[in-house]
């Protein structure tokens, strides 16, 4: 069984003010909560690395889970498991190529999908798709999607969801069981009208996002489908002028949409709130990303990618959407604050307050049902990072862990490449990707690093 962790991918950016049936941001149906206490903060230590290897051009490392026994890290060429206090690697899995794409988060056995490179047969395409067991440590299968010619197909993305492991490109789809059974190829789907973008898997549900467009003028749909058959149990479509649909969530169906004016690059303008229940899907909430007393909210989707957005966090059992805020200027009172939205509603909900120590950043829930947030080092006061807790019901928040100050500027290091796990009391950051030894900074950055009790 996984343990869970508190979630945050890659760099995030997204601004909120409630449009279409939700309220505006200067309404607050809720309580705000207040600045919060530091007392049970414990001082953390810097308990292992993971030591980033030489490349002479950037290289994919996306992928990064703790299970029972492990922290485990996509790295150059091959994934490792690692003790969760740090530590030599206790096993590793050659790949053979670069790591392209992988599931953000594990199944509940422990599963994850990844999309690699073949050194051998291709070098700079991305065909192989394979199911790693981390508890195991082990590579269960790998495989291809061919089109009608016996051509490998290249993909973009890959996820798990309802046992079926599916991965989509701009020119074809391909899904396998978890057993590596195949059950659809890129030959039976090269001539659908509306192909799939992209797929999102979550527990026993499968979601596709489809273009029944064209390259200057997309038509996109969201559908939940049966993973086996990819038989539609529900569909929404998205008005004329959406380029780009994120799933954030799949149950419940969170999409962030762009429709080119996302501000700060974040790749949204809109969070939809969408009711799957029926055949038709029903638009519950929207949620703007720009305007009101916050410049926007501080959340970000890769911008043609259709899942791993981060600097979130969904709470499933309330039904609550917590993002965090940037400045809309000098003198702004909405720094820092984590606000919360009502999925069914699209309204906002409440605020936890910011702090001055540090930016503040949604990364997921904990298993106490807590949202998790990570505050940012502090280059200019020389100060560490920071783990806090917020109660989702009073928005009071509570600090739980302190970085040292030795840290920042490490820490600082991984903003504009890094992902972030919070689990066993023990707080993950690595990069996405291996990058090449920096000219500016004397110290050597690592790929991965793992923060906890002295």
């Amino acid at each position: 069984m996984s343990r869970r962790a508190a979630i945050f991918g890659a760099a995030l950016a997204a601004a909120l003010v409630i449009s279409g049936c939700g309220s505006s941001d200067e309404d607050d149906n809720g309580g705000g909560g207040d600045a919060g206490s530091r007392d049970s903060a414990a001082d953390s230590a810097l308990l292992g690395q993971v030591p980033t290897p030489k490349v002479s051009e950037m290289a994919g490392a996306m992928g990064m889970w703790t299970t029972e026994k492990n922290f485990v890290k996509a790295e150059l060429k091959k994934i490792s498991g690692y003790p969760l206090a740090g530590g030599k690697a206790e096993w590793q899995i050659p790949l053979g190529g670069e790591v392209c794409w992988s599931s953000p988060q594990a199944t509940k056995d422990d599963l994850v999908a990844v999309l690699f490179q073949n050194d051998k047969e291709d070098p700079a395409v991305c065909t192989e798709v394979g199911l790693v067991d981390l508890n195991k440590g082990k590579l269960l299968w790998r495989k291809q999607g061919l089109d009608g010619y016996g051509n490998r197909q290249m993909f973009d993305e890959v996820t798990i969801g309802g046992g079926t492991v599916a991965a989509a490109g701009t020119s074809a789809s391909a899904g396998w069981t978890t057993g590596g059974k195949a059950l659809w190829s890129p030959a039976t789907t090269e001539d659908e009208k509306c192909p799939a973008k992209g797929f999102a898997g979550e527990g026993e549900k499968l979601v596709v996002v489809r273009d029944c467009g064209d390259t200057d003028h997309p038509e996109l749909t969201v559908q939940t489908v049966d993973p086996a058959t990819r038989a539609v149990k529900s569909a929404y479509a998205f008005e004329r002028g959406v380029e780009y649909a994120h799933v954030v969530s799949a149950d419940p169906l969170l999409v962030a949409v762009d429709d080119g004016d996302s501000p700060g690059g974040s790749g949204i303008t809109d969070f939809l709130s969408i009711d799957d229940s029926g055949a038709r899907g029903k638009l519950l909430g929207t949620i703007g990303t720009k305007g009101g007393k916050y410049g926007k909210y501080d959340a970000e989707c890769q911008s043609t990618s259709v899942t791993d957005c981060a600097q979130l966090a969904v709470d499933k059992k309330s039904g609550t959407l917590f993002l965090g805020t940037r400045k809309a200027g000098a003198g702004s009172e909405g720094d820092n604050d984590i606000v919360a939205f009502d999925l069914r509603t699209g309204k906002k909900k409440g605020t936890a307050q910011g702090t001055d120590e540090g930016s503040l950043i949604p990364v997921g829930m904990d298993e106490g049902g807590k949202v998790v947030a990570y505050q940012e080092a502090n280059v200019v006061g020389e100060s560490g990072g920071a783990v806090w807790r917020i109660d989702p019901a009073t928005y009071k928040k509570t600090k739980v862990m302190q970085n040292p100050g030795r840290s920042y500027e490490m820490e600082a290091r991984f903003e504009t490449d890094r992902r972030m796990l919070f689990a066993g009391e023990r707080l993950y950051l690595g990069a996405d990707h291996v990058s090449e030894p920096s000219e500016v900074y004397k110290e050597k950055q690592p790929l991965a690093v793992v923060f906890g009790a002295k």
